[in-house]
């Protein structure tokens, strides 16, 4: 029951996700993603298994699935069937990245909780030989990695969930200060 309240309203969801945590939104859109994916973009097996057994309105299960087939069909125009982020989401990894470089130049606090987070940064780094060299991205995928781990059920060792906790640090202060940064902007 729990679950099911979890995901009411997908799209009130991410949009609550997008104004008050931004990393969350992210992560809540990589998880969308590959819903999507999982259902090989068949909305009707999506509405079957997913929306069906929420536990809303007949109105409100409709507008989940007229979301999840805009995202569906935003995949498809953006060809990222197969793997890859939406532009619109990824834009948001970029304007973290770019207040990620903003906040090392003058913010003490930041750069202490980043500090601890990069010799684990520059590890999974590496380890992706080339592939992917924004920090803030490896953040990212360290920690939507974690929930895939814990929603598959595997034990995740503890040196890595060493790293993902600094990684959970770096996304937390730079949501927040992402957030303040729109609240001032719309001021």
């Amino acid at each position: 029951m729990q679950l099911r309240r979890s995901v009411l309203l997908k799209m009130k969801i991410a949009n609550q996700k997008k104004q008050n945590n931004i990393s969350e939104y992210i992560i809540f859109m990589y998880q969308t993603e590959d819903l999507i994916r999982a259902f090989e973009f068949n909305t009707q097996d999506i509405r079957a298994y997913v929306v069906k057994h929420f536990p809303v309105s007949e109105e409100e299960k409709e507008a989940n699935i007229k979301w999840y087939k805009d995202i569906a069909q935003q995949m498809k125009e953006e060809a990222i069937v197969e793997k890859g982020h939406l532009s619109s989401v990824q834009k948001y990894v970029q304007e973290l990245a770019q207040l990620h470089w903003d906040l090392i130049k003058i913010d003490p606090n930041y750069r202490q909780i980043y500090d601890q987070a990069k010799l684990h940064i520059i590890q999974h780094a590496t380890e992706a030989k080339g592939q992917i060299n924004n920090e803030i991205q490896i953040c990212i995928n360290g920690v939507y990695g974690l929930l895939l781990a814990r929603l598959k059920g595997r034990e995740v060792p503890a040196d890595t969930m060493k790293s993902i906790n600094t990684f959970g640090d770096v996304l937390s202060y730079l949501s927040y200060k992402y957030r303040q940064r729109q609240q001032l902007n719309n001021n």
